[in-house]
Formats: C-alpha cells, sequence, structure tokens
C-alpha cells in the first residue's frame, strides 16, 4: 500500500496518540478528543486514481457515518481528510436536488472550507459519496461543508446545449445563490457554494480595486497570485492522459500568458477521458469551450471568516466543455479556441525624454459576455504603470487591427486624453476598445470567430487636445473642379492658437449655386453611423464589422458637403441626398424594420490628420459659378 509523505506523518500521530492512552493511567484531567474532530482511520486507502468507481448510495448517508476527502493542501499530491455525516439535507438546491452536510477534521480544522476546495471528492468505504461545494456563509470555528452527491454531477454528461438564465457574466449584476439555513445551524447562517478563488497574475492591485464592482456583482473573490507567463499555449501538454486525477487542482483558463486569470477549484471524478469538478457552477455559463489546466497549491490562508487556497495553474491539459448547477466538466486531450493578443506600449514619461518599448502577449477565453471585459481589463491594466508616470497630462493613442475569420480586417483607432470627463484616460481607453468585441460578439447571426488581435498603445505626456474654432476661404467663388483652400483655426490645451490650412477640389458634379462646407471632428460624422447601428440590431458580422470600418478617427479634422437632403441608413450602407419622392417609398410602413435617416447628407471629401484629440466643428459657405 503507498502512502505520502503527509498522509504517514498523519498516521503515526494517530498511533501514537493511541498507544499513549493505552499505556497511561487513567487521569481526571485527561480530556477526550473532541466529537467534532474526527481522525483518519488506522488504514488509510491509497488515494484515489481515475477511472470507474463504485458509487455510494444516498439511502445510506446517516449522521456519524464516516469517510475520506481529498484535496491539496501544498503541491500537486492530495492529502486525506477525515470527513463525518451530518445528514442528507433534502431539496436544498432544488426539486431532487440534495445535499449532503458533513463536518471535517484533520487539516481542515485549521483552514477551514477553504476556496479552492470545491470539488473534493468524498469517499466512503472506497465508494464515492460526492464533491465538497459548500459552506457556512459566516464566521464559523467548525469546518461544517455541504457535498454535492456525485449522483448529480453525474447528469452533467447528458445536458445538452441550452443556456442557463442566471450566469455570471460582467454584463449585468449577479446575485450569488445561497441557501437558506436548516434547522441546528447558527440563525442567521447560511450554506453557500464556496468561493472560486479568482486569480490574478500579472496584475496590479489598483487594476483589481477599479473593477472590484464587477467581480462584486458576480459573486467572485480576487486573489493577486502567480503563474503568468507558464501558459503560453491552449493546446494540451504532453502527459495530458494522466493528468487530473480525483483530489488534485484543476483550474479554468481565462486569460493566460504575460498576463492570466484562472478560477481554482479540485476534481472530483475522472473516467480517463472525461473529468468532473467543483460540485457547483464556476459562472454557470453552460456549453463552452474554455482552457483547462492543472493545479500547484502553495498554501492554504486559514481562516473564519474567507480561506482561500493560493495556487498557480500550470501546463493545459484540455478543455471545460460545460459550467453547470451542479459541476463543471472537462475533457482532457481536448484544445479550446482562444484569442490570441498582442499588445505593444510606447510611452515617454517626459517631453523629449527617450521613449520605453514593452510586449505583452496573452490568450483570452472566447465568449461572447467574458471577452470585451477580459479585453478591458488587459488593456486598463497594461496602462497602468504608464498613467502613474505621466501624472495627470497624459494623452493614449491605440491603433491595431482585428482579425475575425472569413470576414474583412477591422481596423481600429482612437485616442483618448486626461481631461474634464470623470473617467481617466486609461478608462477611456480600454472602455473603447471593449465596446469594439462587444458589438461584434453580439450580432444575432454569427458567433466571430477571432484569430487574432494586435494592437499598440502610445502614451505621451502631455494633454493633446485642440478645439475647432473658426474657419474661413481664401475666396468664395469657384468653379467645378478647381482647388478650394481656406483656414481653421485649431486651440489646444493651455496653448497658443493654431492656424491650419486645408484644401480640397470642388467636384465636378457639384451643381452651380450656393454651398456649405463642414470642418468637424469624427464625432459628429460618427453619430449617424451610431443611431443606425443601434436601430438596426439585425446587422450580420460582416455588416457589423463594415460599420466599425466607417468610423472616423478622432485624430482628423474632416472636411464635408453638406447637402439639405436626407440620408438613409440601410443595414451598413448610407443612402445620401436622396430625393423626397424616394425617401417617402422607403418609409411606406411594409412591416419590416426602421429606417434609420438624417435631414442633411455630409460627404466627407477630404480630412487632415492633426496630432491631437479634434472636437468641435465650422462651417463656411461658398458658390460654384
Amino acid at each position: 500500500m503507498r502512502f505520502s509523505f503527509a498522509s504517514a506523518i498523519l498516521l503515526a500521530a494517530a498511533l501514537g496518540i493511541f498507544a499513549a492512552q493505552k499505556q497511561a493511567a487513567p487521569a481526571p484531567a485527561t480530556k477526550p478528543a473532541p466529537s467534532d474532530a474526527p481522525l483518519l482511520p488506522a488504514v488509510i486507502p491509497p488515494r484515489p486514481k481515475a477511472g470507474p468507481v463504485e458509487i455510494f448510495p444516498l439511502e445510506g448517508v446517516k449522521a456519524g457515518v464516516k469517510g475520506i476527502a481529498w484535496t491539496v493542501f501544498q503541491g500537486t499530491e492530495p492529502e486525506p481528510v477525515p470527513v463525518e455525516l451530518i445528514g442528507l439535507w433534502k431539496n436544498a438546491w432544488g426539486p431532487r436536488q440534495d445535499v449532503i452536510l458533513a463536518k471535517l477534521g484533520g487539516k481542515a480544522l485549521r483552514t477551514n472550507v477553504a476556496g479552492g476546495m470545491s470539488g473534493s471528492p468524498v469517499y466512503i468505504d472506497g465508494k464515492l459519496l460526492g464533491a465538497i461545494a459548500l459552506r457556512i456563509s459566516v464566521f464559523s470555528p467548525d469546518a461544517i461543508c455541504g457535498i454535492t452527491p456525485i449522483q448529480q454531477m453525474l447528469e452533467i454528461n447528458a445536458i445538452d446545449d441550452s443556456r442557463p438564465s442566471q450566469s455570471k457574466t460582467p454584463a449585468e449584476p449577479q446575485r450569488r445563490a445561497e441557501l437558506s439555513a436548516p434547522a441546528g445551524l447558527l440563525e442567521g447562517a447560511r450554506m453557500t457554494p464556496i468561493e472560486t478563488p479568482l486569480t490574478f497574475a500579472g496584475f496590479h492591485e489598483s487594476t483589481l480595486r477599479e473593477f472590484r464592482p464587477w467581480f462584486e456583482q458576480m459573486g467572485i473573490t480576487p486573489v493577486q497570485g502567480g503563474a503568468a507567463g507558464a501558459i503560453r499555449s491552449s493546446t494540451p501538454a504532453p502527459g495530458w492522459q494522466n493528468a487530473l486525477q480525483p483530489g488534485e487542482a484543476i483550474a479554468g483558463v481565462l486569460v493566460s500568458g504575460d498576463l492570466s486569470v484562472t478560477g481554482l477549484g479540485t476534481v472530483t471524478y475522472n473516467d480517463g477521458k472525461k473529468v468532473l469538478g467543483f460540485g457547483h457552477s464556476f459562472f454557470n455559463l453552460g456549453p463552452l469551450s474554455m482552457p483547462m489546466s492543472k493545479g500547484e497549491v502553495l498554501m492554504v490562508l486559514s481562516s473564519q471568516f474567507q480561506p482561500n487556497k493560493f495556487a498557480n495553474a500550470t501546463e493545459i491539459v484540455g478543455a471545460l466543455r460545460q459550467d453547470r448547477h451542479s459541476g463543471i466538466l472537462g475533457e482532457l486531450g481536448t484544445t479550446a479556441q482562444t484569442i490570441p493578443v498582442t499588445l505593444r506600449v510606447k510611452s515617454q514619461p517626459l517631453p523629449g525624454a527617450p521613449a520605453d518599448n514593452k510586449e505583452f502577449r496573452f490568450n483570452v477565453f472566447s465568449h461572447p459576455r467574458w471577452t470585451p471585459f477580459l479585453m478591458m481589463m488587459t488593456v486598463f491594466n497594461t496602462l497602468q504603470d504608464l498613467n502613474s508616470a505621466a501624472s495627470d497630462e497624459a494623452t493614449f493613442r491605440l491603433s491595431g487591427s482585428i482579425r475575425v475569420e472569413g470576414q474583412p480586417e477591422l481596423k481600429v483607432s482612437n485616442m483618448a486624453a486626461t481631461g474634464e470627463a470623470p473617467m481617466p484616460a486609461p478608462m477611456q481607453i480600454a472602455v473603447w476598445w471593449a465596446d469594439r468585441f462587444n458589438r461584434l460578439f453580439q450580432n444575432p447571426h454569427d458567433l466571430p470567430s477571432v484569430q487574432s488581435v494586435t494592437a499598440e498603445i502610445v502614451m505621451q505626456a502631455e494633454r493633446q487636445v485642440a478645439a475647432v474654432e473658426s474657419a474661413w476661404l481664401d475666396r468664395v467663388e469657384v468653379r467645378p473642379g478647381e482647388e478650394l483652400t481656406g483656414r481653421v483655426v485649431l486651440k489646444p490645451w493651455r496653448g497658443e492658437r493654431q492656424v491650419k490650412t486645408f484644401k480640397l477640389v470642388v467636384p465636378n458634379s457639384l451643381a452651380k449655386g450656393d454651398h456649405r462646407l463642414l470642418l468637424s471632428d469624427g464625432d459628429t460624422l460618427n453619430r449617424a453611423q451610431m443611431m443606425a447601428a443601434v436601430m438596426h440590431r439585425n446587422l450580420d458580422l460582416g455588416q457589423t464589422i463594415s460599420i466599425l470600418n466607417q468610423e472616423r478617427a478622432n485624430n482628423r479634422l474632416y472636411m464635408s458637403l453638406v447637402e439639405a437632403r436626407p440620408t438613409v441608413f440601410v443595414d451598413d450602407q448610407a443612402m445620401g441626398a436622396l430625393p423626397s419622392s424616394v425617401l417617402g417609398v422607403m418609409q411606406a410602413p411594409r412591416g419590416g424594420r426602421p429606417l434609420a435617416a438624417t435631414p442633411e447628407t455630409a460627404r466627407p471629401v477630404n480630412s487632415v490628420p492633426i496630432d491631437s484629440i479634434v472636437s468641435g466643428n465650422a462651417s463656411v459657405r461658398f458658390t460654384v459659378k
């Protein structure tokens, strides 16, 4: 029979205590072992392995029945934990969803029921009872836990592709599911799913503090940890066939690479190919494709309030396929599709100082709700050092591309500067960046397969903004085909006014008479497209990318010819300067989608790059002879 080192120590201690009590004379001062601290049996069975296992029937759950749970306290080897059953809590999770109440002994008396223990398998006479999954929600000196019966976890394999309505995503507040207290527990105490510690490696404390409201809404406990850079690929590592034995640590990987975000739990059952764990949901997402990795536990933080395992995610060994109420299901040897991201950051802490270049490479979990949030958080985090160096006088410029399978490349460009807005510039950039992915993933037709993301962020230690104040033309009478020139006055932040020259060629098709030229920022022209995108919620993936590619950058000055005829937006196409007769036919009720329209048509004819964020607009008039 094989014993781990820790198991041998526990057994020796137990035998030593027994021998000492047998040899010593009875003494009134001797205290018996507390009934709530069950000891390990004299003979500890070998740690469980992958493969078929006999199931302990729920009919056999009685108060005082003793068993053994397996979980990792340090390193990668599971250790035995004595368990004593309290009873069966009928329908605690819902109709025919029972929970087994029990108390733990051994090391668990010191650590309490810790985050990361979720899924620790419990055996009685060598038969699998279920997974440790719940704990008391308030301060308690007793290591009382709730066990999810293995019968409920085995049902996950038969569940279809339906999606739960109460998933935990960053899109909306979520209230953690908590169970009402049974008789006998302290007043106000509840049994609640053990928190799955979400470990962030490579993230600043300020980032976790900034995003705390999202975590609180989802009932997530963020923990700073290690393992950033340890996982570079979502392809299963060699030796995956023997990975994730019952009682070992298992992690779902949301971000991996130079930054990492992982959720840790414990393996309950492994049939050689499929793995069950947690005993409760991770995020209750239903069907998913998320990298699944092994884990290494550094220590267990003992606490009556919020005990947690501190751990590193190690190599990828497969993919999570289901995230359900009663646990997670993963498949060994399979690869989850992730989004490879490359972020290049260039900073100039002081004007005229040498630039500092950094590059971050990481992979992001692909999911309609989680991907935009993770993209926002990772970009914000990479800018934290830059933001502190640049104080409040910083401007950030982001440019890059998003490649989606089967679609044109999506080009992105934006600038943000610290100003009067309540949101700091790094968060402005991060929110704008997340919106690109939110619009891609929320189209109602196609789930995008994002192949790669590349972006460069440049920080300059000065506020680069310029407002359009006025404009004039060098001459106001021109002929078709001639060049029209003029000047525009820009007022920068705390600087002298700048006069920029602009020019354009008058189109040969422009009719004789009076015309208006609009000089504006990109946002002025983008409002129409944004309105169309909001109204046309039936856009497919290709049309969504088309609309995004039509958006104008906010660091250019645009020149547009304005006509007093409306523009109508049909899907991702703008139909400008429509005659009233055509507009009337298009707007006639046909039971179709509503049309977005503007009373005027602005046709961009030229633009001038401005090394600042441009705001405002001005108009000038001219006559075509």
